[in-house]
C-alpha cells in the first residue's frame, strides 16, 4: 500500500459522527409525549391558538376547569392506551370508565390535583410486566404533570385495572363493567 492510500484509509477510519445517541422510550419520555399531546389536543378542541394554546390549557388546568380537564383526561387515556398496546402484545382493548360521584369531581376537588383516570385494560392474560408498565407510566405521568402545572405530584394519575379473557367470560370484577347497562366503559383502543 502506498502512502496516499494509507492516508485516505486513515481518514475514513477516524471519521467522527456528531449524531446524538438514540433515546429509547421509557416511562418518563412516554409521559412527556403523552402530556404534550394532551395539551395540544385540549387547545385544539377548545379553539385556542397554536402559539399560546398549551400555556392557556395549563392555566385552565391549574384553575380546575372542567372542560379542559375532560379533554386532557381523554387525550391522556387514549395515548396511554396506545402505549400499553404497543409495548405489550397481550393487550386486546383498553376502556375508560367514569365512576366518580359527579363529572365535577374530575378537577374541582383540589384544583390541578386531578382525580385518577379510570382505565380497564383487557389482556389475553394478566402479567406482572403489564402491571409494572402501568405503574411506571402512572408515576411518570404524576411527576411530569406536577412539573407542568407547578404543584406537588399527585399520588396517582391512572387507575389501571387489568382483566383477562377468563374475567370477561365469567363477568367477574372489573370485567363486569363491559356488559353493564348503567356504567358501560368507553372503548378507546383495541388491537
Amino acid at each position: 500500500m502506498d502512502k496516499a492510500s494509507a492516508i485516505k484509509q486513515a481518514d475514513v477510519v477516524n471519521v467522527e459522527t456528531k449524531t446524538p445517541p438514540l433515546r429509547l422510550p421509557d416511562a418518563d419520555s412516554t409521559a412527556e409525549v403523552v402530556l404534550n399531546q394532551a395539551m395540544q389536543y385540549c387547545a385544539q378542541k377548545m379553539g385556542l391558538k397554536e402559539s399560546d394554546g398549551s400555556q392557556i390549557v395549563i392555566d385552565l388546568l391549574k384553575q380546575g376547569d372542567g372542560v379542559a380537564c375532560g379533554y386532557c383526561h381523554y387525550s391522556v387515556a387514549r395515548h396511554v392506551a396506545q402505549s400499553l398496546g404497543a409495548l405489550d402484545e397481550s393487550v386486546q382493548a383498553v376502556y375508560v370508565c367514569d365512576y366518580d360521584a359527579t363529572p365535577e369531581d374530575l378537577c374541582f376537588a383540589k384544583g390541578a390535583q386531578v382525580s385518577p383516570i379510570h382505565m380497564i385494560v383487557w389482556a389475553k392474560r394478566k402479567t406482572g410486566a403489564l402491571n409494572s408498565l402501568a405503574k411506571a407510566l402512572d408515576r411518570a405521568l404524576a411527576q411530569n404533570f406536577a412539573k407542568l402545572v407547578g404543584t406537588s405530584p399527585a399520588a396517582h394519575i391512572l387507575d389501571v385495572q387489568v382483566i383477562d379473557d377468563v374475567d370477561v367470560q365469567k363477568r367477574v370484577g372489573y370485567a363486569a363493567f363491559l356488559s353493564s347497562l348503567h356504567h358501560r366503559p368507553i372503548k378507546i383502543w383495541e388491537r
